[in-house]
């Protein structure tokens, strides 16, 4: 008989921890897991997925203005948004009600209380003080959009937690950030009709990607009417006599708005976790610290996610559950591959990644090939809209190898996915001209840019 009261404890019930209970549950394996809020996590609740519907949502006052040019006449519009948040509310309780009935079909036991670390095999249950052990621990409770204490009236802003479940649609907002949730939200709010103003302190909007990609996506943001601020900060936020909130910047002077957003990054939930107590490590930012096969500097605890800022993406949390039961569970040692992850930015028109950029491409090989198309998508010949779609392949010279794929464009987070694919195979460039087109399509450009647009060789840029 087992020393312990359970052979698995999680801690957190979003997508990772989820999974791993599951899966061990369905091992037979004695699981209990821990949510103090509502199953499903960030994904489900107050991330991807309401942002989804919320990007939906925002995208039909385009439509409406396209149906004229293939000959629609649309009538008069309306926008409710307390219909949106009811119906989103819906689905996500569906959703939270899908992950508990999966649970509970594999036999775990499912608990509606924050659990916190007593020790290296404790767990403490706080809505009824017990403590329980466990052989293993997995930690997966994510993170949390950052409230940035050190700006002056920050208790005056929203995240991203709140925005989906404001009480009334506001005329205005001021987004700061310029991250994937500060441009997928700047999207959804001028979408649904607000006056939406994005503030950024770098050069460009979305610092990690293909510079092409930045570009294209500022300019068709603007060209919608959103204005961007970059190079700016905001210093102090404080309300005015109507309830209003004014923003000091530092280059801008005072932007007024009904709301401001703060979209400055996210932290791990590591707080009160009782991770001292059990000798579990973390970084300067909180992070719990793991190694390759998500071990934490405890023996017997582990962690998953984006509680270990590793890569914070849903499909990575899962892999790593995955990982996790292979190695502990199935005596198949399996370590979370990062590499060549396809990844998606809801913004309008959509970007679509998998790969390396020209930039980091350009650092790393002593020669590169980048075949790059812009053109005007064929639905906008019609509906006389001026968005671009911009498609581009890096290859490296020396093997022909596709070491990058970026798209902006509509659907290019469709794309991305089938291209991760192929990247992931190893596929080089004479497999992508070696395959047909699917005509018309967008993503023909894929596989009939036959020579290169230029070459970068040792970091410069060539023909």
């Amino acid at each position: 008989m087992s020393a312990f009261d359970y052979d698995l404890f999680v801690i957190g019930g979003g997508s990772g921890g989820v999974r791993s209970g599951r899966l061990a549950a369905a091992l037979g394996k004695k699981v209990a897991i821990a949510e103090e809020f509502r199953y499903g996590g960030t994904c489900v609740i107050r991330g991807c997925v309401p942002k989804k519907l919320y990007v939906y949502a925002s995208q039909f006052a385009e439509h409406f203005e396209d149906a004229a040019g293939f000959g629609w006449t649309v009538g008069e519009s309306r926008f409710d948004w307390a219909k949106l948040v009811a119906a989103k509310e819906q689905e996500i309780a569906r959703l939270e009600g899908l992950y508990r009935k999966g649970l509970a079909n594999a036999g775990a036991e499912i608990l509606d209380t924050r659990a916190e670390l007593a020790g290296p095999n404790t767990v403490k249950l706080l809505a009824s003080g017990k403590t329980v052990t466990a052989e293993r621990i997995v930690i997966a409770v994510g993170g949390h959009p950052s409230p940035h204490d050190a700006l002056p009236g920050h208790e005056l802003c929203i995240t991203s937690n709140e925005a989906f479940d404001l009480p009334a649609l506001p005329e205005s907002i001021l987004i700061a950030g310029g991250g994937y949730i500060a441009v997928e939200f700047a999207n959804i709010f001028h979408g649904l009709g607000v006056k939406t103003t994005l503030i950024y302190r770098g050069k460009e909007i979305l610092s990690r990607f293909d510079q092409d990609m930045r570009r294209g996506l500022h300019a068709a943001m603007e060209e919608k009417g959103i204005r961007i601020l970059c190079e700016d900060i905001i210093q102090s936020v404080s309300a005015d006599a109507d309830g209003r909130r004014v923003a000091t910047t530092m280059k801008h002077g005072e932007i007024v708005a009904d709301q401001v957003m703060l979209a400055l990054g996210r932290m791990p939930n590591t707080n009160g976790l009782g991770l001292e107590a059990a000798g579990v490590r973390t970084n300067e930012l909180g992070a719990i610290i793991v190694d390759a096969f998500s071990r934490t500097s405890t023996p017997g605890i582990y962690a998953l996610g984006d509680v270990t800022d590793r890569v914070q993406l849903t499909p990575v949390a899962i892999h790593e559950a995955m990982c996790f039961i292979e190695t502990e569970y199935k005596n198949n040692p399996t370590s979370p591959d990062h590499d060549l992850i396809a990844t998606a930015v809801f913004s309008q028109p959509e970007i679509g990644t998998v790969g390396i950029t020209e930039e980091e491409a350009a650092r790393k090989f002593q020669e590169i090939e980048v075949y790059r198309a812009e053109f005007r998508p064929m639905k906008a010949t019609l509906s006389g809209r001026k968005e671009k779609t911009i498609m581009k392949l890096v290859v490296n010279a020396a093997d022909r190898k596709v070491v990058g794929a970026h798209i902006l464009g509509h659907d290019a987070g469709e794309m991305a996915q089938l291209l991760g694919i192929s990247l992931r195979a190893g596929c080089t460039k004479d497999d992508f001209d070696r395959t047909m087109a699917v005509h018309p399509t967008a993503a023909e450009e894929l596989v009939t840019m036959y020579q290169p647009s230029y070459r970068v060789r040792n970091g410069e840029r060539v023909g």
